[in-house]
């Protein structure tokens, strides 16, 4: 009797030690080869950025004129858009759904759905909190709120079905921007630093970190803190993945390069 109370003593001891001290986890990091470089429009606050038919759709901030657009990759050019009314609303986030676009807001709460080919409005809808980026897979929108939550939409009814916390090695990683769904994955920019991390959608645990440091060569930066990262499209049918930032001049098809670094990273 004596043994196995002291067995379970042991036991319970072993216990506690593994939970106080976590392993850490094994995440991978990720450079860059530039693949190509496209022109971007510098007056472009990017906010959401998809790729969909040989075009990128965007959208932009900041106050009092922020956008969606459509434009030809290799240009830039803008081949069509519509400007968010009233000029109170500061546009985010944008992804499509079966012949429509859906649109987030930053700080106002609501939501707008339009018609893919003309732009029409077609209805609003609204959501608790910020609004930051979308992005989708085949049968739900995914939304990023500037916390370290991802937030999963019914696409039809646009209402929240489930949430993920967003973590690294245990941690929350805060400041999630700029999301797009890549190979089964999420991919999110971490707002004001050169990180892109690559999210568990079941789990929400952070299992690679692509650090971009430089991509935009200082003589291309305007100088203004708030011209950071932000933009990630993904062409799937060609495996060609697109960033850029917030006004930057450029945009970026990149091949990713795995390092043979443990990532460690503090986050957001």
């Amino acid at each position: 009797m004596l043994a196995r109370a002291l067995l379970a003593a042991i036991l319970a001891i072993f216990a506690c030690l593994s939970l106080a001290a976590p392993a850490s986890a094994a995440v991978a990091v990720y450079s860059y080869q530039i693949v190509h470089t496209y022109p971007h429009d510098r007056t472009a606050f990017t906010e959401g950025l998809f790729y969909l038919n040989g075009y990128l759709y965007e959208s932009t901030g900041p106050y009092p004129r922020s956008q969606i657009r459509k434009e030809e990759l290799a240009t830039a050019k803008v081949v069509q858009s519509r400007d968010l009314t009233p000029a109170n609303l500061f546009g985010e986030g944008v992804v499509d759904w079966k012949g429509q676009l859906i649109q987030l807001t930053w700080q106002t709460g609501v939501g707008f759905v339009y018609d893919l080919a003309t732009f029409k409005p077609l209805r609003k809808f609204k959501y608790p909190g910020e609004g930051w980026a979308l992005t989708r897979n085949d049968h739900e929108l995914i939304m990023s709120d500037g916390t370290a939550t991802i937030r999963f939409l019914n696409p039809t009814s646009l209402k929240e079905t489930h949430r993920i916390l967003v973590t690294f090695d245990g941690r929350p990683v805060q400041r999630l921007n700029e999301v797009e769904w890549v190979k089964g994955e999420i991919l999110a920019n971490v707002w004001m630093t050169n990180d892109i991390v690559r999210i568990n959608p079941k789990t929400g645990a952070i299992d690679a970190v692509v650090d971009l440091t430089g991509l935009l060569p200082a003589s291309d930066q305007s100088g203004d803190r708030d011209d950071v990262l932000n933009g990630i499209a993904y062409d799937a049918k060609s495996d060609r993945l697109f960033v850029t930032g917030k006004r930057w001049p450029k945009l970026f098809e990149i091949h990713l390069v795995k390092t043979s670094q443990m990532a460690d990273f503090s986050g957001g």
